[in-house]
């Protein structure tokens, strides 16, 4: 599914999901003690954002800007062959993933009102209708965010935790979501800290889905530190890009392997669709989720 350009303005958004009259679930085990813990992968799962990816000509230098499904769609084949043979992608403050990093604005300047891109893109989508910018994972989101279920965001991003925060929060804020999200933990891949925290050093460019692979079992080891180790705990994540899912369901059989009495669950909404598989050492088991509204029960 391609990231949208947004293109024409609401005059307000659409619908405002406030939770009104809405009575909150508990956890599917929460007798035993068990709890659902759900994972999410922000850019095109949870929302679509507006945000930028450069490619370079190899020659001019000129820069060339792409949405994140046309990122998705043709990575493996930029600078190789077909349409953007002759681009490449260049690291650093100013280069192909400069919109997805902070500028690190001083304290003053962010006094005065200026933000990050992050925080920049969500308040830019919130001024058009809902169903442009609601990812195929929103309604798993925003139920788990009203449940007040842990939550981790494990994105390819390289923002600070903070910016994520301050980012979801503008959702809290023009009431598309009822409280701010029970945060398990933040893993913005890419940034610099985190990536450090994951493997012990940095470095631009290295495979967001190894990276991710890190961050999920790390996000598997806080949830025990924090809520206890239980036989009866759910795991989830939730992403759309067909190479992060592939080492998404490696690492959760290898976590099925080592945690055999835990559920572990991988939904994938690439293409737009929604398939849940459960995730086992040796198999998984497959259906399709046809109506959004069953996104509610995934966990």
């Amino acid at each position: 599914m391609k990231r949208l350009i947004f293109k024409k303005k609401a005059q307000k958004n659409t619908q405002l999901e406030l939770g009104m009259g809405r009575k909150r679930e508990p956890d599917r085990n929460f007798d035993r003690g068990g709890r659902s813990f759900y994972f999410f992968d922000f850019d095109d799962n949870i929302a679509f954002l507006s945000t930028p990816i450069f490619v370079f000509h190899k020659k001019t230098g000129e820069p060339l800007a792409l949405s994140s499904g046309e990122y998705a769609q043709f990575k493996n084949s930029i600078g190789e062959y077909g349409k953007y043979a002759n681009y490449e992608f260049i690291y650093g403050p100013d280069g192909s993933f400069q919109s997805f990093r902070d500028k690190n604005i001083r304290f003053y300047k962010r006094l005065f009102g200026e933000t990050e891109d992050f925080e920049k893109d969500i308040e830019n989508a919130l001024s058009y209708p809902d169903f442009d910018w609601k990812g195929p994972s929103w309604n798993c989101f925003y139920h788990a965010v009203f449940n007040k279920r842990p939550i981790s965001l494990i994105t390819a991003r390289g923002h600070r935790p903070s910016t994520i925060v301050r980012g979801v929060q503008r959702f809290v804020d023009h009431g598309f979501l009822p409280n701010t999200p029970n945060y398990l933990s933040l893993f913005p891949v890419s940034n610099e800290e985190t990536q450090m925290s994951l493997t012990g050093s940095y470095e631009e460019g290295v495979d967001v889905a190894r990276l991710k692979q890190l961050a999920i079992r790390k996000s598997v080891e806080q949830a025990f530190e924090k809520y206890g180790e239980n036989p009866y705990h759910r795991f989830g994540m939730s992403d759309d890009d067909p190479q992060n899912l592939e080492l998404i369901i490696e690492e959760m059989a290898s976590l099925k392997k080592e945690l055999p009495q835990n559920s572990f669950f991988v939904i994938s909404t690439h293409g737009g669709s929604m398939v849940k598989r459960e995730i086992f050492s040796d198999h998984t088991i497959d259906s399709v989720i046809p109506d959004r509204a069953e996104q509610l029960s995934l966990l």
